[in-house]
């Protein structure tokens, strides 16, 4: 296998295909989406997860949407379709969004290759953002570097290139570095319930960056014994104010770092940043189903995501650089 052989999502014709990521990392098996419908699940079920990805994605499956009717009312179908399926990554709701806003200026006529054309724009994007979030967040890892031994990074969930179009976000760097010949290593957390850390460790085998998988509780003990270096997370929606919605499990990391003075770092695409939410509070937590827990009758809370205050984070690394969260006005388009 390796990662160009497998891309994450793709243009086929009329259609798309997707890395289906529920069977990863058994096996790697590319999916047709042709439909609305089919674009709807895969993201639903998480097929294809990752906010940018989610984002990119959404949009594709805006343009299947309008394959057979592109008037006001089936584009309203289909960005109220697309909507509804995850509530928390922002990437979702700020693609549907450009794309409403420009099919909307479109005629009839052409609609359709727009609606083409400009998730094309998006998915083009996002690789040259996350490439740009992997050299800032390099130039980070060299300063931190001392020389003796490898930079050890922490991540959390996947925020690779499994989540997005192509380079990842939190380890756009550790790509970067290890590319660059900087020795690093990654501690990957498991993530449960859904054991994204597995979609983590399978990349970053297939591209020769050492690494070591661990259980998500086994994390505050690495840093308590000096074994991390720093945190690097990716993000959901961050709010204006810094707070930021990620995989739960993300708080309890950054409330660890901060106890044994790790830095802690969010990286993630401006497009992941949302400025009409004041803070953490007005971010909607995505409560997933209890079957994902395996535990029968017992009653169960499954909330996918958590907040990180931005008072935890040392600083969060987009394609324009790295800020604090109290400077991320100076990014508002």
């Amino acid at each position: 296998m390796s990662q160009t052989q497998y891309p994450t999502l793709t243009e086929d014709h009329s259609a798309i295909l997707i890395l289906d990521q529920t069977r990863l990392p058994r096996e790697a098996v590319m999916l047709r989406l042709a439909t609305l419908e089919d674009a709807a699940h895969a993201i639903r079920v998480m097929q294809v997860r990752g906010a940018p990805l989610i984002g990119a994605t959404a949009a594709y499956g805006v343009a299947l949407g309008l394959a057979d009717d592109a008037s006001d009312a089936r584009l309203q179908h289909v960005i109220d379709t697309l909507a509804a399926t995850r509530p928390t990554a922002i990437n979702l709701h700020w693609a549907l969004e450009r794309m409403r806003r420009v099919l909307q200026e479109s005629a009839l006529a052409t609609r359709r290759d727009v609606a083409w054309t400009e998730a094309r724009a998006i998915a083009t994007a996002d690789k040259a953002a996350n490439a740009a979030i992997g050299r800032h967040g390099l130039e980070l890892l060299q300063t931190m570097w001392q020389g003796e031994r490898p930079i050890n990074v922490m991540t959390h969930c996947n925020a690779g290139r499994l989540a997005t179009v192509e380079h990842g976000t939190a380890l756009a760097p550790v790509y970067a570095a290890h590319t660059a010949g900087l020795p690093v290593h990654v501690w990957v957390s498991e993530t449960r319930p859904r054991g994204q850390g597995l979609l983590t460790a399978w990349e970053l085998r297939e591209a020769g960056v050492p690494h070591t998988l661990l259980a998500d509780n086994a994390a505050g003990l690495l840093m308590m014994q000096g074994r991390v270096d720093l945190v690097i997370v990716g993000a959901d929606r961050i709010a204006a104010n810094g707070d930021t919605a990620n995989k739960v499990g993300t708080y309890l990391k950054a409330l660890a770092a901060r106890a044994h003075g790790v830095p802690f770092y969010v990286a993630a695409p401006l497009s992941t940043i949302d400025f009409a939410c004041p803070s953490g509070d007005a971010i909607p937590i995505e409560e997933r189903a209890a079957d994902e827990l395996g535990a029968g009758d017992t009653p169960v809370a499954n909330p996918a995501f958590d907040v990180t205050p931005a008072t935890l984070i040392s600083g969060i690394v987009s394609e324009r650089g790295i800020a604090q969260a109290s400077e991320l006005g100076q990014w508002k388009p």
